[in-house]
């Protein structure tokens, strides 16, 4: 028993200096591939609304001998007040015996394991001489993401935002460019969209042939980065069946009885080699993001390994 809990406490430049870039894109295919195998496991995430002003998530994960809760928040507001959209806590444990092994501060963790899972599916399903990359909508998620292209190694990088200061800033610092129309940077061989997914960016008919596009934006209830009949004409991936047809962008179109289950690749199964992944140079490929507690893990597990010196919290 306890007398006094002592955790070491990552905060954002901890964590970022632990779990580089390219180092998150490896963690994150582990951990699809673990999930997809068995030896991770997730019980569902938990949404707890607040709405309209946002909503609560509450997601577990377990493996590698470890287990992990995050609470994170999106108040898609709150920038207009001078706050994150995104502000979480992950709390990481033993799986062995039980004891709080580490805090994370989990905005951080999740724009890592975001970023890289929407390059990691580029890595996986765009065409081989794909030559340009676009990221719109560069809040952390999308700063992320730019972060994690270069990191594997891809130069020609283009970003776009509604807000051009923001742009101008993120290409500043990462060495990019800034796209000089919505419509080019829409037009990119790999497209990355982190948006709040109010309303599509891809209509119907507007994806050309051999594009792939990771959603990272619609991960709730009500938001789409696709229209519907747009998502029907493309070979449709996911990060997780069962939670993307519930509150992903495969929503609206299972909902419409239009999708289903043998129509959806997961990451996983695509990394294990069970289901083939881009099967034609034309295909338009589509990857939903909803972002997954294994993600998460996989990014605590890969901060822990570098947890030497990190600051200590008394909560006795």
């Amino acid at each position: 028993m306890f007398d006094l809990l002592r955790l070491p406490v990552m905060g954002r430049g901890a964590l970022l200096r632990a779990v580089p870039p390219g180092d998150a894109v490896d963690a994150v295919s582990r951990a699809f591939l673990a999930h997809h195998r068995g030896e991770w496991s997730m019980p569902p995430k938990v949404y707890v609304g607040a709405y309209p002003a946002g909503d609560f998530r509450a997601m577990p994960a377990q493996g590698d001998g470890r287990a992990i809760l995050k609470w994170v928040t999106s108040f898609p507001g709150n920038p207009a007040h001078g706050l994150p959209t995104v502000m979480a806590l992950v709390i990481v444990s033993s799986a062995e015996d039980g004891r709080p092994l580490a805090l994370l501060e989990g905005a951080t963790v999740t724009a890592l394991r975001t970023g890289a899972a929407a390059v990691l599916a580029a890595e996986l399903l765009a065409r081989p001489d794909a030559s340009s990359a676009s990221v719109i909508g560069l809040g952390p998620n999308g700063h992320a993401s730019v972060r994690a292209f270069l990191a594997r190694g891809r130069g020609d990088v283009m970003v776009w935002d509604l807000d051009g200061a923001r742009s101008a800033a993120v290409a500043d610092e990462l060495g990019v460019r800034v796209a000089s129309s919505r419509e080019e940077a829409l037009g990119a061989d790999i497209v990355v969209t982190v948006t709040p997914g109010h309303a599509p960016l891809f209509a119907e008919g507007s994806l050309r042939p051999g594009q792939h596009v990771s959603l990272m934006g619609a991960d709730g209830p009500g938001k789409a980065e696709i229209a519907t009949a747009e998502l029907m004409r493309c070979a449709v991936f996911c990060d997780s069946w069962e939670q993307a047809s519930h509150g992903g962008e495969l929503t609206h179109a299972v909902d419409a009885g239009l999708l289903d289950r043998g129509q959806v690749r997961e990451i996983g199964a695509v990394l294990a080699g069970d289901v083939p992944g881009r099967r034609s140079e034309n295909e338009i490929t589509v990857f939903d993001s909803t972002g997954l507690a294994i993600q998460d893990l996989a990014i605590a597990v890969a901060a822990l390994e570098q947890l030497d010196g990190a600051p200590v919290i008394d909560l006795g």
